[in-house]
């Protein structure tokens, strides 16, 4: 049987990680959260697409195909999440659960990153786990889909 796809998007400055405010961000690179994502998806019966763009649009247009071959979406808008109302119609256009995720808190941090427009397209968020968000979000995904299915 095919493995459900998940689409895993990163937005801008994600590929920065592991060297770009390692006390805020941690010391993980994009590598290593793809590498925790292909592993926790192998475990979860899932296959991933992981993909990071600093480009909005190039985001937007991924999150559009996704219309007709993703079982489910995990996506780290980055800072387009407090930005982007494009972003946020792309996802709403989705007809499969979607799992936001920020690697820290947003909630205590600046009060600009307290609201994101993408969340409200979302059936959840993850925040302030680092890493591990994504585990959580693909777990998250994987229970989804099985109660879709049920």
């Amino acid at each position: 049987m095919k493995r459900p796809l998940i689409a895993v998007l990163n937005g801008p400055n994600l590929n920065l990680l592991g060297t770009r405010e390692p006390a805020l961000y941690g010391g993980a690179t994009l590598d290593d959260v793809e590498a925790l994502c292909a592993e926790v998806a192998e475990a979860l019966d899932l296959a991933i697409d992981f993909r990071q763009t600093n480009g909005e649009g190039e985001l937007i247009s991924w999150v559009q195909e996704c219309r007709d071959r993703a079982a489910g979406v995990i996506i780290n808008p980055a800072g387009y999440g407090h930005t982007s109302i494009a972003l946020m119609d792309a996802l709403l256009a989705l007809d499969c659960p979607i799992i936001e995720v920020h690697l820290t808190n947003i909630h205590r941090r600046e009060p600009y990153r307290h609201h994101t427009y993408t969340s409200e397209a979302a059936n959840g968020l993850i925040c302030g786990f680092g890493a591990r968000g994504y585990a959580l979000a693909l777990q998250a995904i994987a229970e989804l889909l099985q109660e879709e299915a049920e």
